[in-house]
């Protein structure tokens, strides 16, 4: 099913789908919250206790929560796949691993050259490998799977183990041969190495190393191949997976109620210093809030969460892509605070400097690295300052022109620098600015494709902030069809009480 069609069984979700995309008036708000919005009740706020889970009921809910974080980075993450990651050399977990690997070997080596051989241990070898080529078989190819069987059949070479007469060599070549018919073509250099490795002890062993990555490899078509299915289908299976976590875990929408509620209080304090502003303003009038604005307010409060915190439960399967836009996006709001502060203090000097705000996003990005771990901001700053100094310089003296006295780049480093203070008025300005863009990216109906204006400041971040927007817009969009019956109701609750109390009574006294 694809991810743009309309849901028929959830009118309130398609409702709550268009409206969150454009900026709907109050009342058509109010008739959409007003309706129940899911067929079965989802969220945490209700008359009845807690409910008491045993712990095979969290593990269930934890296996639930995993399969759907799984299907959901496969769907989105076009560059998912999983990769053959060993243990750090010289670690403590690595350096376990090749002694016990070591040991397995070397007493399988000393196995095969005792007289008579002890075939024991190879024989298990072979079983596990025929069981591995096996699986790699698809349905239907019964011949290759009948050989296989019959030229490793463990109760066959046992009996020829009695009387000292396996092949081991021949086994092992017919092996790499049926390896190399299943493989995958970026594995042949691989195939070509076993079969001109001689120690068989060693050659056993390669055999098992280029299994593992044959595995690997299965493993990712299927991915792939998995994928397109998946997405199509994605908005109903994550729904349902999500509604039978929440079965199982009632709580399960607590942190995003919490989160709903912050993004209601901000909004109606923002309304409540508007009507105090205004002349003729009736302070008695309850205020009336647009359930679209208090969800986008709510994802624009994600571009600045703290990820230490814990993140809305209905925002999980995303959380390490929203972590990495809010990283990216506080390097181009630093970006764009410098230029508007070299702009203002030296423009007349680099008016004629050929795409300047290239060369200082070329100076500022790799100094900016990893700005959100541990990082010395001010530090950064400095040498941005002093380089950015440097450039105008070596221009301006290539044109003939006088260099920047000491005093002014004492002065532009030291305002660059001031960039890390609280409240500095240049990083606020830029920072509503970059709010504005994104509000109204989150505003835009959802098949528009169009960018809102960037607003002035930005123009040096513009390509990198309409590609970040984009990917913060598609995320933001995907997370309301798939979780809309579920925000529907928490804000019916949250901001229509009484309606949610009639409806409860109401559905009470008709059973």
């Amino acid at each position: 099913m694809p991810l743009n069609d309309e849901q028929n069984s959830d009118s309130d979700s398609s409702r709550l789908s268009e409206s969150t995309a454009s900026s709907s008036d109050s009342e058509y708000s109010r008739q959409s919250f007003n309706s129940d919005s899911s067929s079965k009740p989802s969220s945490p706020a209700s008359a009845s206790p807690p409910k008491v889970i045993t712990f095979d009921e969290l593990m269930a809910a934890t296996r639930n929560l995993s399969n759907w974080t799984l299907a959901h980075e496969i769907a989105v993450n076009a560059n998912f796949c999983i990769k053959h990651e060993d243990y750090p050399q010289n670690s403590f977990a690595g350096t376990v691993k090749q002694i016990v690997h070591k040991a397995f070997w070397d007493h399988l080596e000393s196995e095969l050259n005792e007289d008579p051989p002890e075939y024991e241990h190879a024989i298990k070898l072979f079983e596990e490998i025929k069981e591995i080529l096996l699986s790699f078989l698809t349905p239907g190819a019964n011949r290759i799977h009948n050989q296989i069987c019959e030229v490793l059949d463990t109760d066959l070479i046992r009996q020829q183990a009695e009387h000292n007469a396996v092949d081991i060599p021949g086994l092992a070549n017919y092996i790499i041969n049926t390896m190399g018919k299943l493989c995958a073509p970026i594995r042949d250099n691989d195939i070509k190495q076993l079969k001109a490795t001689d120690n068989i002890v060693e050659l056993l062993r390669q055999i098992f190393r280029v299994l593992d990555l044959m595995k690997m490899d299965m493993a990712n078509y299927t991915i792939k191949s998995l994928r397109p299915y998946l997405w199509h289908n994605l908005v109903d299976y994550e729904r349902t997976k999500f509604q039978e976590i929440l079965e199982e875990t009632p709580s399960a929408l607590n942190l995003t109620t919490e989160w709903i509620k912050e993004s209601i209080e901000d909004e109606l304090s923002s309304v409540s210093d508007e009507s105090s502003s205004s002349p003729g303003a009736n302070s008695n009038s309850k205020p009336i809030i647009s359930p679209t604005l208090v969800l986008n307010n709510g994802y624009l409060k994600l571009l600045q969460w703290d990820y230490c915190k814990t993140i809305p439960e209905t925002l999980i399967t995303d959380e390490v892509r929203l972590q990495e836009l809010r990283e990216k996006l506080n390097q181009l709001k630093v970006i764009a605070c410098v230029s508007l502060i070299t702009n203002n203090m030296v423009g007349a000097a680099i008016v004629d400097v050929p795409d300047f705000a290239d060369q200082l996003k070329r100076i500022s990005l790799p100094l900016l690295e990893g700005m959100n771990k541990n990082f010395d901001l001010k530090e950064a700053l400095n040498a941005i300052g002093i380089q950015i100094c440097s450039t105008v310089n070596k221009s301006l003296s290539e044109r003939g022109l006088p260099t920047l006295s000491e005093e002014m780049q004492s002065n532009l480093i030291g305002q660059i620098s001031h960039i890390v203070e609280k409240n500095n008025p240049v990083c606020s300005l830029i920072d509503k600015r970059i709010q504005l863009f994104m509000r109204s990216l989150l505003a835009l109906p959802s098949l528009q494709k169009c960018m809102p204006t960037v607003p002035g400041g930005l123009s040096v971040i513009q390509t990198e902030i309409e590609l970040l927007g984009s990917q913060y817009a598609s995320i933001v969009n995907f997370n309301k069809k798939v979780y809309g019956p579920f925000y529907a109701n928490i804000l019916r609750k949250l901001l229509f009480p009484e309606a949610a109390m009639e409806k409860t009574e109401a559905e009470t006294s008709s059973s």
